[in-house]
């Protein structure tokens, strides 16, 4: 899929959460609402909602409200802003399941359902909540389809984790997570969801950041744009990892109906610091597969067709993207990683090692799984010992052109036995891979060609600090919450369904003499991993 393919799905999916944020709030729907000061008004989130039909409108007035917050019908839940409007998710009521605000199209499943990943809940939209201290999760949404969570503030959740983690780690984790690690949960959680949106939040000091999930069924078609994923301290920005289904709870044990997450695009997300809490953790954005159960092949994990573009990945405690398929019986092909800024990352680990700080890596580890259609191409990446780290199995080929590998060590290192294709990228001076002052390519690599100037990949970006050198830490769950900023007046709102898009800029830092091949990526906004995928 070239440029124009990706930013036409990222319009069409900015224009799908607008227009179901408009019928959700049509004219034969009510507004219901929530404000523990205002006459005639419910004095609790989960009160109005239970007074609320399927369609209905939500209101609620700036306020700190202590409950944890059930969805299970189609409405659309508003607050006043992230800024006042707050859930503390820190006290559950009797049978409080450990989330901020729980979409859950899940119980509503038949068994039949069930066996093929079915959807439970659709039309919901929730905006404008700072959701702080859930003991699991931020916000989860489970089998469902036309969800925006917009303009949301989701921070210093997942405080139920325990480090070092071990069978008791994480006690409101559910049943149904089976792959589950190091993160307790995450900030904001999708699983089974399919054409849904996730704009404009801002996700900092939990576990991790946002988590895209296929365990009790298909995660597709899903949009994740304009988010601020910072300071996540155990793990990664933003994931999408394809997790074993919960045969034994009756999902996915139709051998006829295969899951996986594909279809995604992360666009315009700033992933950064995430990780740096404890060693070897912390990927910007990462795509992820795991074994699959070992008796039907169709329900192998498989993480395919994801598009990453024009995201700002910095100072992560793993690589900016990542790919690993870590065990065989796996699908991790036709993934676009595409204009993209990416510096001051850290190495890649365990079975998936890179030999220092990684812009890029696609690994299949030990998995001996075909990596092919996997494509690097237009990203901008300096400050890292390599650029682009590639392993696979000698019938892959792995593609990577037209990028600024701009490290100054090696712009290419083909750890594996596969194909790497290298050529027409500018490799940090005229002369090409090996010429001095160039950077370097190791293992196998061809480079029949190269650029003699860096690509002008969109507006200038001067030098970033190194924001990993400070050795940032999550929040302690003591410590004094800051204002929150509103997400909507640091980000770009979507446009309205009449809007047209405008042509974003590329992140990417423009230098006198370059080539000018358009604006494929826009100036972006950044999840690192360990022991989830």
């Amino acid at each position: 899929m070239g440029h124009m393919g990706a930013w036409l799905r990222v319009f069409l999916g900015v224009l799908c959460a607008a227009f179901s944020a408009v019928t959700i709030g049509s004219a034969s729907a009510a507004t219901v609402c929530v404000g523990a000061k205002q006459q005639g008004c419910f004095s609790t989130i989960n009160a109005g909602i239970s007074a609320a039909a399927p369609g209905d409108t939500v209101q609620v007035a700036p306020g700190l409200y202590h409950e944890q917050v059930l969805i299970q019908k189609p409405l659309s839940l508003i607050g006043a802003n992230a800024a006042n409007t707050l859930i503390d998710a820190s006290n559950p009521a009797a049978g409080g399941n450990g989330v901020g605000i729980y979409i859950d199209g899940m119980d509503n499943l038949t068994p039949a359902k069930k066996l093929i990943g079915g959807t439970g809940l659709s039309e919901v939209v929730v905006q404008g909540f700072t959701v702080m201290n859930a003991q699991f999760e931020g916000i989860l949404v489970t089998n469902a389809s036309n969800i925006t969570l917009l303009e949301n503030h989701v921070t210093r959740s997942n405080t139920g984790l325990q480090v070092p983690t071990n069978p008791g780690g994480c006690p409101f984790i559910p049943p149904w997570e089976t792959s589950e690690g190091f993160d307790c949960g995450e900030g904001i959680h999708l699983a089974a969801v399919h054409h849904s949106t996730v704009a404009n939040n801002v996700v900092d000091h939990n576990a991790g950041g946002v988590l895209l999930t296929d365990e009790t069924g298909p995660n597709r078609d899903n949009l994740i744009i304009g988010n601020q994923i910072t300071d996540n301290g155990y793990d990664c920005g933003i994931t999408l990892a394809s997790h074993r289904p919960p045969t034994s709870l009756g999902f996915g044990s139709d051998p006829a109906v295969a899951f996986g997450v594909f279809r995604n695009t992360v666009a315009h997300n700033e992933s950064s610091n995430n990780g740096l809490a404890v060693s070897g953790n912390g990927i910007g954005v990462g795509i992820f597969t795991s074994p699959g159960p070992p008796t039907f092949a169709t329900m192998q994990t498989a993480a395919y067709q994801n598009v990453v573009i024009g995201n700002r990945l910095i100072g992560n405690g793993q690589p900016g993207v990542a790919m690993h398929a870590h065990k065989a019986g796996a699908i991790l092909t036709g993934n676009l990683v595409t204009g993209n800024y990416i510096a001051f990352n850290g190495a890649d680990v365990a079975d998936n090692a890179t030999p220092g700080p990684t812009g890029i890596n696609v690994d299949g580890g030990a998995s001996g799984v075909s990596l092919n259609g996997n494509t690097v191409i237009g990203n901008i990446i300096e400050h890292e010992a390599v650029d682009v780290a590639v392993r696979t199995e000698a019938s892959t080929q792995i593609d990577v052109h037209l990028n600024n590998l701009l490290g100054a060590g090696i712009g290419v290192a083909n750890q594996g036995s596969g194909n790497v294709n290298a050529t027409q990228n500018y490799w940090g001076c005229a002369g090409g891979p090996g010429a001095l002052g160039c950077a370097t390519v190791t293992g196998h690599v061809t480079v029949s060609s190269s650029l003699s100037q860096q690509l002008n990949l969109g507006d200038s970006l001067a030098d970033p600090l190194n924001p990993g050198a400070a050795g940032k830490t999550a929040l302690n769950p003591g410590q004094s919450l800051p204002n929150p900023p509103n997400p909507g007046q640091s980000l770009p709102n979507p446009p309205n369904p009449g809007q047209s898009l405008p042509n974003p800029p590329n992140p990417g830092q423009s230098r006198s003499g370059a080539l000018n091949v358009g604006e494929p990526g826009p100036k972006p906004l950044n999840r690192g991993e360990s022991g989830k995928h």
